[in-house]
């Protein structure tokens, strides 16, 4: 079948159609999961550690998983044993009742979907860059599939109640491996040469520089903030009085705005460098979340909501194109999944130290996401100090 496709339909538009089904079961989850878990019985301190617990698990399997995809004969294999090892994992949560088992089940299910993105953005770059096809016009059918799926599929729970979440997850897990078989070839049939002017390093310690790992770091500091909105905006305002029929529409006016600008960044995005990718991010969310610590009215809230265009999709555009520009093939993976356990490590321990600042402060604990914005930016100043742009 993937070689009917690839004489009818380009490998752009079968990566979108992958890419749409990347992060909907995590929709899903979004959704239903907390639900789930109370109706087992189980309490708010043992769902935090659910969902906590198989992230710090993730954060070394990342850069082994994206090792062992660099050396493969080309991603699509290593894409496509991900996903279906992702979709027959969760039919144990049919079976498991108790905390251990969800505890067990849930961490397999973690560790492999999220393996796959990083993996999937990486060969998806390359790809793009060699074609001179639009890699956000790609992308951007993930942020589309996560919001059709929160969205639309995530109203289902009114009617349906949580006993739809195993079955509906379970079957958006099927969709992403079956349609990861339809998956194009990455690679290029012969060595692809990087970007860089200079010859990239084989392996990817070579590298980790202080010039390279900082503005990783930036991006990371930036980025555990998009935690923080998930596991405890809706809760700060109900609690500060936002109407609790805005709290679905504010946040997916976010992604909303994150998916209009990966459709149109092509016609801008050339223009700007990957480090100012991520400055604009670092800006951009030192400003949301600063406003967002006075406890702004919904109208202005809508408005910084839609800051993350900039605070999500300009920087992770950054960081994906930062790291293509400065590593090779051999090692493109490998670096995108060091990337993605900056960003988790610091979403764990942004995680951890939120919660407490809530509890002491309120809606003035969004300022502690606003100061490690502005910690970022320093990052990334330091890191173009050291090494300027390759155009420069």
């Amino acid at each position: 079948m993937p070689s009917a496709l690839s004489r009818s339909v380009s490998p752009e538009l079968r990566a979108s159609l992958f890419q749409s089904t990347v992060y909907l079961p995590g929709a899903i989850s979004s959704v239903f999961l907390g639900i789930w878990l109370s109706d087992h019985g189980i309490p708010a301190d043992q769902i935090g550690i659910i969902n906590s617990l198989p992230m710090l698990c993730l954060l070394a399997l990342n850069i082994v998983v994206g090792r062992l995809a660099d050396r493969a004969n080309d991603w699509r294999t290593v894409i496509i044993i991900l996903a279906l090892i992702g979709a027959a994992v969760p039919i144990g949560l049919f079976w498991v009742t108790e905390f251990w088992g969800i505890m067990l089940i849930w961490a397999l299910v973690t560790m492999t979907g999220g393996t796959i993105p990083p993996i999937t953005d990486a060969a998806t770059m390359r790809m793009t860059r060699r074609n001179g096809t639009d890699f956000g016009a790609v992308r951007a059918w993930g942020t589309v599939g996560y919001v059709v799926g929160a969205g639309a599929i995530g109203l289902l729970i009114t009617p349906w109640g949580s006993a739809a979440f195993v079955p509906l997850f379970v079957l958006m897990c099927f969709l992403r491996a079956g349609l990861s078989l339809l998956l194009p070839r990455f690679r290029a049939p012969g060595h692809v040469a990087t970007l860089a002017e200079a010859a990239p390093a084989a392996k990817l310690r070579d590298s980790l520089k202080p010039w390279f790992v900082l503005p990783l770091v930036a991006f990371a500091l930036v980025n555990s903030s998009h935690a923080l909105i998930g596991g405890f905006a809706a809760l700060i305002w109900h609690q500060n009085g936002v109407p609790a029929y805005y709290i679905g529409p504010l946040l997916a006016i976010s992604a909303a705005a994150e998916a209009v600008m990966m459709f149109a960044w092509r016609r801008f995005g050339g223009r700007i460098t990957a480090r100012n990718m991520i400055l604009a991010a670092c800006v951009a969310s030192a400003v949301r979340f600063g406003v967002m610590a006075f406890n702004p009215s919904v109208e202005l809230l809508f408005v910084v909501q839609m800051l993350h265009a900039i605070t999500f999709g300009v920087g992770y555009f950054g960081i994906v194109h930062f790291i293509a520009n400065w590593t090779d093939e051999s090692n493109a993976a490998e670096a995108q999944g060091f990337a993605n356990t900056l960003q988790q490590a610091a979403s764990v321990l942004s995680l951890a130290g939120f919660g407490w600042l809530v509890v002491f402060m309120g809606s003035y604990a969004f300022f502690a996401p606003a100061i490690l914005a502005l910690a970022g930016l320093l990052c990334v100043l330091i890191s173009l100090r050291l090494r300027p742009p390759k155009d420069a």
